[in-house]
């Protein structure tokens, strides 16, 4: 396995542990794994899980697998194979060919016909309501079924007829028979095969039983021969069956499970099942919307890989649930992007500037691509006599503290020439049209010979080179910090959406952006940080441009 970053060790829990274990000689070499069910798209809880997971493997000089959960030919799609495999890559980390447990369903069988020769294992006819009705309660003990008691002849003959299809679906079940009276519900005889007649992603019609997640899960590590099985903490109450079904196949050096806290992300949802309902009722515009938590969306919104796996780095590993705030992730956003990203510059609520002073054709000026970034050389901007700045980059009647145009008042123009407003035409309603302004021919570049000092630096277009584009602008998905209390409380998500979550912008750019826009994020110059949509764009004829983050946490500053 190789890996596009391979960072310092991290201090948690998790790597302590491996560390013992090879310490004590009890592990040779570590082998994690990511599985994931091919059944909707990776998001920024499953970027976690595979942070730490391919983390520990490549800190211990050892490998993790891919291998796809694909158990449920109900729910899952070879569309969801591609697209989490392309998004891992996207991370930056490397496999070898991915797994699946469907490669395992023999055996699998065979380890569940170990157990019923072995008298663990027995054929239900219950109901799904009836196995829910006799499982009991956390406080009230189960109550056996009555084909508890079935042969071992009899229960082999029943699940040899299930796996040919001799029975309709949903008519019996195999069942581990380890205790009904367990305090763990996870232990009261759980169903370990069920009757589907589906047809699979890979092998089509060849099985007519499918193995549970809690059979197949702690099997296939031992097949692979997983040497640490890294688990979010709902799976904890699972580790006992998990242990019981190795023991009883007497499995040789079983994989260790450890369980940590999952990622929960303030203002958004991570669950598949509830994100696919804000995709299938339409609330979003689907699973690579840029306001949902998809590692899909979040590519289209232009947030970096690096950037994604640094937050979760950041984030540590524990045993203690806890949310995470979005501006967290965020910084992280801009930390990458200020280093990496291009700056052009863009109006988006334009006022008329006329240079009286300019002696006639526009002139070229150098502009650096990245000041942070020697390498990325410099563009050429226009100026000329008609310009545009914002709105906002200018006050008849400036406040304190106030450093940006006003009339008798000198800025910077960002590139260009220091710019002096010395008339100033309104409409109607005394609102300012145009501005007439003189500028200092010694001051190209934005500096003067007498160094007097300016405050305000303002961005601006040449009106001949500016270019309409569409900005799409993005606050929080939900109005709530915690959607999974809100909604406890009794609030319809519906009810919880942001109505501003989306906002669409007419602007103007520097040309490149309308003309060859590149798929990838930019710095809009004292706007914040914006990525060419190319699905919308398409769909649109119109260049389009997603907000990634705005230069600072403008959110938390409006609450």
């Amino acid at each position: 396995m190789t890996q596009h970053h391979n960072p310092e060790p991290t201090a948690n829990f998790i790597y302590d542990i491996i560390a013992g274990d090879i310490a004590a000689k009890q592990v040779t070499q570590v082998i994690t794994r990511f599985p994931p069910e091919p059944n909707g798209y990776l998001h920024i809880g499953h970027a976690k899980a595979i942070v730490l997971n391919f983390d520990m493997a490549a800190q211990f000089g050892g490998r993790c697998n891919l291998r796809f959960d694909d158990t449920n030919p109900t729910r899952e799609n070879s569309e969801y194979l591609g697209a989490i495999e392309e998004d891992i890559h996207w991370l930056g980390f490397e496999y070898g060919d991915p797994g699946y447990a469907s490669d395992y369903f023999e055996k699998l069988y065979q380890f569940a016909r170990q157990l019923i020769e072995q008298g663990d294992a027995y054929v239900d006819n219950l109901s799904a309501e009836e196995l829910r009705r006799q499982r009991g309660t956390p406080t009230a003990a189960g109550i056996e079924s009555p084909a508890r008691s079935r042969s071992v002849a009899e229960n082999q003959r029943l699940f040899e007829e299930m796996r040919t299809g001799s029975h309709p679906e949903g008519s019996l079940l195999l069942r581990a028979k380890i205790d009904m009276q367990h305090p763990n519900l996870n232990m009261r005889d759980p169903v370990m095969y069920r009757i589907l007649h589906q047809s699979h992603h890979r092998n089509g019609r060849q099985w007519f039983i499918y193995p549970m997640y809690d059979f197949a899960h702690g099997q296939s590590d031992a097949i692979e021969g997983i040497s640490h099985s890294l688990c979010t903490l709902e799976f904890e109450n699972h580790r006992p069956l998990y242990n019981w079904f190795l023991k009883r196949l007497k499995i040789e050096s079983p994989p260790r499970q450890y369980e940590y806290a999952r990622l929960n992300l303030s203002h958004t949802l991570l669950s598949k099942r509830r994100l696919q309902q804000l995709v299938e009722n339409k609330l979003v515009s689907g699973w690579d919307d840029p306001r949902l938590p998809t590692l899909r969306g979040m590519r289209r919104r232009g947030y970096p890989p690096e950037a994604i796996c640094a937050f979760c780095r950041s984030i540590g590993v524990t045993k203690v649930e806890s949310q995470i705030d979005m501006a967290h992730l965020e910084y992280f956003v801009r930390e990458r992007l200020n280093k990496t990203a291009p700056r052009v510059m863009v109006v988006i609520n334009p006022l008329k500037v006329i240079v009286d002073n300019w002696p006639g054709e526009g002139e070229w000026l150098p502009a650096a691509n990245n000041p942070e970034d020697p390498r990325s050389g410099k563009r050429t901007v226009k100026f000329e006599r008609e310009l545009y700045i914002e709105q906002e980059d200018f006050m008849m009647e400036p406040p304190p503290k106030y450093f940006r145009l006003a009339p008798g008042r000198e800025v910077r123009l960002q590139y260009a020439y220091y710019l002096t407003c010395v008339e100033v035409e309104c409409n109607a309603k005394g609102q300012p049209t145009v501005l007439h302004c003189r500028y200092d021919p010694a001051s190209r570049g934005g500096t003067t010979l007498d160094k007097r000092k300016v405050r305000g630096t303002l961005h601006w277009l040449a009106s001949s080179e500016a270019q309409p584009i569409e900005l799409r602008c993005y606050e929080r998905l939900f109005q709530v910090s915690d959607v999974a209390a809100a909604e406890r409380a009794g609030s319809r998500l519906e009810e919880l959406l942001n109505p501003h979550s989306l906002v669409a912008r007419s602007a103007l750019a520097e040309p490149q952006l309308a003309r060859h826009p590149q798929e990838e994020t930019y710095q809009f110059i004292r706007q914040g940080y914006y990525c060419y949509d190319r699905v919308a764009s398409v769909h649109e004829r119109g260049p389009i441009f997603n907000q990634t983050v705005p230069l600072r946490d403008s959110w938390s500053k409006k609450r």
